[in-house]
């Protein structure tokens, strides 16, 4: 399984996983499907949306990790100097916490819906927290 449908909002999308350039971190994720949660507007990255997880420890350090995920790129923060968290671009993003630059691992890309991201992260934004349901597609 590399493909993953998420609902996030009123909005379907269709991902892939980066499972070469992420194995450990798409492995992880993999055991958690059906992964059903809360999105938030991030608050110092740009325009993002994010799945905060507090101290949760998945046991990953960093792989394909990036400051700048790109419109449509999923990527995790293992934790470590922040809480872990799971953050999807859906514009400009600079990656940060109110400590400072973070990187986190892309693992996931969008591949179908991305004209719907913006809606998505305007709506996160003036209308608060949207469900979002990752679900594994064979």
């Amino acid at each position: 399984m590399s493909k993953v449908k998420i609902t996030a909002g009123p909005y379907t999308f269709l991902g892939e996983f980066e499972e070469e350039a992420a194995p450990k971190t798409v492995a992880v994720f993999k055991t958690l499907l059906p992964y059903r949660e809360k999105i938030i507007h991030v608050r110092w990255s740009g325009e993002g949306c994010w799945i905060p997880l507090g101290d949760l420890d998945l046991g990953l350090g960093y792989e394909n990790h990036t400051s700048y995920p790109a419109p449509g790129q999923f990527i995790l923060y293992p934790g470590g100097i922040s809480e872990t968290e799971i953050l999807l671009a859906y514009g400009g993003v600079h990656f940060a916490s109110k400590l400072g630059q973070l990187a986190g691992n892309h693992f996931l890309t969008i591949t179908e819906g991305k004209e719907n991201l913006t809606a998505l992260g305007k709506a996160t934004l003036w209308k608060g927290a949207q469900d979002i349901l990752f679900e594994a597609v064979d």
